[in-house]
């Protein structure tokens, strides 16, 4: 194959992790290096920076500032949450997008996000290939929600995981100091998959986490839930529990929507959760007349880059520089993926995946991997979350506290 000269260009989108950055760091550090890329570019706030034509010329950046992207959490570009609509009914965003890849002769495309961000590469490299315009589109997953189809799990889910394990076993110590009872709801992120959720168990393992777990994979009974608290409560005197935040009942209601709130909706139709403990907490404090408190982690658990898991960091690097390398070998229209090896070791191969296969689709906790009563977790998922959170990512400090990675965000 013919080599490829052009421009290349990164963006960030959906909701920042605590690894992110270091996706970024490997796509930018990497094309930087290569003879065929031309320049490197960074698109402020997603793909509506290409829209506006707001990039930032990354070369302009010093190189210390790009190696502590690796430990910076949150997206360092910005960010944004915007639909595409299909090109076949309405190519306004596509048009522009050409004249800007023209503008600046870019013929590499990077896109580092979740569910909806493979869906725009899906949509871009699509029309692209539709008007003959030669550039190589790929995807770098992220996801704290780990629900990208085809990969074993996403950069992103192992430290958000790490926090809520740690969080849960810290919580599980304060609550046990008095000698009266107490009941406590952990609201933790996750629409329809509940992998965060689930990362619980990792403290139960430890012998400091939730007596009751409850995942959106299967439909939320609110008296059944009363129930196991009432008696887990009469037996230990002290319960914890955790809850995703999109549990629903059989019906489809979310937990929050009982309370006869209605919740706004994103720009891709997503309805926009949190507030379940909370609900959950005030049914269980009129039903058992006992101590509640209900914790959500909230925006915590997704940038907590001083609990990050040193194996998620290292994999979301490899992430982005192997975009660049499979692009520079002529690849396109593909996300990486991760492909477990068999055996009892962590063994974690590289894979290219289908961006077309993976946009908009969700991969969800197995049924078996949940107990029978669908309040807990089997060993299964402890086998297979275990390895993701292990290592200590180390942030540079200064005066005691984080330093992390100042961009100058020079314009094109």
């Amino acid at each position: 194959m013919s080599e490829l000269k052009g421009a290349a260009i990164f963006a960030q989108s959906g909701g920042p992790t605590a690894v992110i950055n270091a996706s970024a760091a490997g796509v930018i550090t990497e094309a930087l290096k290569a003879d065929a890329i031309t320049h490197v570019y960074g698109s402020a706030h997603g793909v509506r920076g290409m829209l506006d034509d707001v990039i930032y010329d990354m070369s302009k950046e010093d190189a210390r500032e790009l190696e502590l992207l690796t430990t910076t959490p949150s997206s360092a570009l910005g960010s944004a949450r915007y639909k595409l609509k299909n090109f076949e009914d309405d190519d306004t965003d596509y048009v522009k997008l050409l004249s800007l890849f023209r503008k600046y002769n870019i013929r590499y495309m990077f896109f580092n996000g979740g569910n909806d961000s493979m869906d725009t590469c899906s949509k871009v490299s699509r029309y692209l290939k539709s008007v003959d315009y030669e550039c190589r589109v790929f995807g770098v997953p992220k996801t704290i929600d780990n629900d990208l189809w085809g990969t074993d799990h996403c950069p992103g889910y192992g430290s958000a995981a790490k926090y809520i394990v740690t969080s849960c076993m810290e919580i599980a110590l304060d609550a046990k100091v008095y000698d009266t009872g107490m009941v406590i709801v952990i609201e933790i992120m996750g629409r329809n998959a509940g992998w965060l959720t689930a990362a619980s168990a990792l403290a139960s393992y430890k012998g400091l986490g939730p007596d009751l777990i409850y995942l959106p994979e299967l439909p939320f009974d609110v008296d059944k839930f009363l129930g196991e608290v009432d008696s887990t409560y009469k037996a230990h005197g002290n319960v914890i529990v955790a809850v995703s935040e999109g549990l629903r009942d059989a019906n489809g209601v979310y937990v929050p929507e009982m309370n006869y709130t209605n919740l706004a909706q994103d720009s891709f139709g997503h309805t926009q959760l949190g507030g379940a403990a909370s609900v959950l907490g005030n049914l269980v404090k009129q039903s058992m007349k006992v101590k509640v408190r209900p914790i959500e982690f909230s925006l915590l658990q997704r940038c907590a880059a001083h609990c990050a898991s040193k194996t998620d960091v290292d994999e979301a690097f490899l992430a982005g520089q192997l975009a660049v390398k499979h692009a520079l070998d002529g690849k396109s229209g593909y996300m990486v993926g991760f492909e477990r090896a068999p055996g009892a070791d962590y063994v974690m191969n590289t894979t290219l995946l289908d961006v077309n296969e993976v946009a908009n689709k969700e991969k969800t906790v197995p049924r078996d991997w949940i107990n029978e009563a669908g309040n807990g977790m089997k060993q299964q998922f402890i086998d297979y979350a275990l390895p993701l959170i292990q290592g200590e990512s180390r942030i540079a400090t200064e005066g005691g506290l984080p330093r992390f990675a100042k961009l100058k965000k020079i314009r094109a």
